[in-house]
């Protein structure tokens, strides 16, 4: 098999993630991404270690583009959405990408500059201490959840639909909630549960 004239991290991360896109996460393997670039697999072990850095390289990539400016002229509530959606939008495109961003994100220069403008949003909000490390992980989970949710849960899926049909002497709640579910997009989903969290997080400061 040639070997491609020069090979990037860029350019091995972004066949990794074709991989990914293509054939799940559990495809991602050297010898998968050796083959996504024509090139033999010991080759490929020239620029790259191992899996785990792979995975690192791609985590990288998808949120390479995520813009960690704030906007201006906007209370720090709105600043930490609008951070917060970037990711969501960036990582959405590539939902098997998920789980990465949480094993990887404390090696991930991108991860790290995101959560350093975060950082200094709620730091100017009043946040310190323990409070800022809750609002931080309460953030990230949030982010991370909803996004799994959204791509291996959605309420337009069969569970939803499932639990709307489930008979209403045993289960009136529940059924009865899954059939309002099905008129929430996932984009009304993702804003009022990031808003309700805004309001948990901002409550000790009020």
């Amino acid at each position: 098999m040639p070997r491609p004239r020069s090979l990037t991290t860029t350019g091995i991360a972004a066949a990794a993630l074709a991989v990914i896109d293509r054939d799940g996460l559990a495809a991602l393997s050297m010898r998968a991404v050796a083959v996504e670039l024509g090139m033999a697999t010991m080759s490929l072990y020239r620029y790259v270690t191992d899996r785990e850095q792979l995975e690192g390289l791609v985590v990288d990539l998808v949120l390479s583009g995520v813009d960690a400016a704030p906007p201006e002229g906007v209370a720090w509530q709105g600043q930490v959405a609008t951070l917060v959606e970037r990711v969501r939008d960036a990582v959405g495109a590539h939902p098997e990408v998920v789980p990465l961003t949480l094993t990887h994100r404390h090696a991930s220069p991108s991860v790290l500059r995101w959560s350093e403008a975060v950082l200094a949003i709620l730091t100017g909000a009043g946040f310190t201490g323990e409070q800022r490390v809750v609002a931080l992980r309460s953030l990230l989970s949030y982010l991370i959840g909803s996004i799994q949710m959204e791509h291996l849960g959605p309420l337009s899926g069969v569970g939803t639909a499932m639990m709307a049909g489930l008979p209403g002497e045993e289960y009136p709640l529940l059924a009865e909630t899954a059939r309002q579910a099905r008129g929430v997009s996932a984009g009304e989903e993702f804003r009022h549960g990031l808003d309700v969290m805004m309001r948990g997080l901002r409550a000790p400061l009020d």
